[in-house]
Protein backbone atom coordinates (compact mmCIF):
# COMPACT_ATOMS: atom_id res chain seq x y z
CA UNK A 1 0.00 0.00 0.00
CA UNK A 2 1.19 3.51 -0.85
CA UNK A 3 -0.07 6.78 0.75
CA UNK A 4 1.06 10.34 0.78
CA UNK A 5 3.00 11.56 4.24
CA UNK A 6 -0.34 14.33 4.30
CA UNK A 7 -2.81 11.33 4.23
CA UNK A 8 -1.01 9.45 6.67
CA UNK A 9 -1.16 11.88 9.13
CA UNK A 10 -4.52 11.75 10.01
CA UNK A 11 -4.64 7.75 9.68
CA UNK A 12 -0.86 6.87 11.54
CA UNK A 13 -2.73 4.67 14.23
CA UNK A 14 -4.54 2.63 11.63
CA UNK A 15 -1.85 2.51 9.38
CA UNK A 16 1.14 1.39 12.55
CA UNK A 17 -1.45 -1.79 12.77
CA UNK A 18 -1.46 -2.75 9.49
CA UNK A 19 2.27 -2.62 9.24
CA UNK A 20 2.22 -4.72 12.96
CA UNK A 21 0.07 -7.06 10.74
CA UNK A 22 2.58 -7.28 8.13
CA UNK A 23 1.08 -4.95 5.26
CA UNK A 24 3.84 -3.31 3.35
CA UNK A 25 3.66 0.47 3.75
CA UNK A 26 5.02 2.92 1.92
CA UNK A 27 4.53 6.44 2.24
CA UNK A 28 5.45 9.03 -0.40
CA UNK A 29 6.40 12.78 -0.51
CA UNK A 30 5.28 14.36 -3.83
CA UNK A 31 4.27 10.98 -5.51
CA UNK A 32 7.75 9.34 -4.73
CA UNK A 33 8.43 6.50 -2.24
CA UNK A 34 10.11 8.18 0.56
CA UNK A 35 9.74 5.61 3.25
CA UNK A 36 8.66 2.22 4.94
CA UNK A 37 6.66 1.54 7.91
CA UNK A 38 7.97 -1.39 9.02
CA UNK A 39 7.58 -3.53 12.56
CA UNK A 40 10.83 -3.47 15.13
CA UNK A 41 11.56 -6.77 15.23
CA UNK A 42 12.15 -8.26 18.64
CA UNK A 43 15.80 -8.56 20.46
CA UNK A 44 16.06 -11.86 22.65
CA UNK A 45 16.62 -11.94 26.17
CA UNK A 46 19.41 -14.17 27.84
CA UNK A 47 17.79 -16.67 28.54
CA UNK A 48 16.63 -17.01 25.03
CA UNK A 49 20.23 -16.51 23.87
CA UNK A 50 21.42 -19.34 25.81
CA UNK A 51 18.58 -21.40 25.02
CA UNK A 52 19.73 -21.29 21.23
CA UNK A 53 23.33 -21.11 21.76
CA UNK A 54 23.05 -24.37 23.55
CA UNK A 55 21.09 -25.78 21.09
CA UNK A 56 23.82 -25.01 18.34
CA UNK A 57 26.37 -26.91 20.43
CA UNK A 58 24.80 -29.97 21.02
CA UNK A 59 23.19 -30.38 17.75
CA UNK A 60 27.49 -29.24 16.42
CA UNK A 61 28.79 -31.95 18.93
CA UNK A 62 26.74 -34.80 17.69
CA UNK A 63 27.96 -33.90 14.06
CA UNK A 64 31.53 -33.64 15.01
CA UNK A 65 34.03 -36.64 14.14
CA UNK A 66 37.13 -37.37 15.11
CA UNK A 67 39.97 -37.32 12.43
CA UNK A 68 43.42 -38.20 12.38
CA UNK A 69 46.13 -37.16 15.20
CA UNK A 70 47.84 -34.31 14.50
CA UNK A 71 50.95 -35.38 15.99
CA UNK A 72 51.63 -38.10 13.53
CA UNK A 73 50.24 -35.56 10.66
CA UNK A 74 53.47 -37.07 7.57
CA UNK A 75 51.78 -40.08 7.54
CA UNK A 76 48.58 -38.68 5.83
CA UNK A 77 49.82 -35.87 4.25
CA UNK A 78 52.86 -37.28 2.38
CA UNK A 79 53.10 -40.44 0.17
CA UNK A 80 55.93 -43.03 -0.37
CA UNK A 81 57.94 -40.94 -2.49
CA UNK A 82 57.99 -37.88 0.23
CA UNK A 83 55.53 -35.60 -1.97
CA UNK A 84 52.34 -34.29 -0.92
CA UNK A 85 49.66 -37.31 -0.89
Amino acid sequence: MQISVTEAKGQLTDLVRRAEAGDDIILTRHGHAAVRLVPVKLVADAKSRKALLDAVRASAATKATAGPNAARSQDFLYGEDGLPG
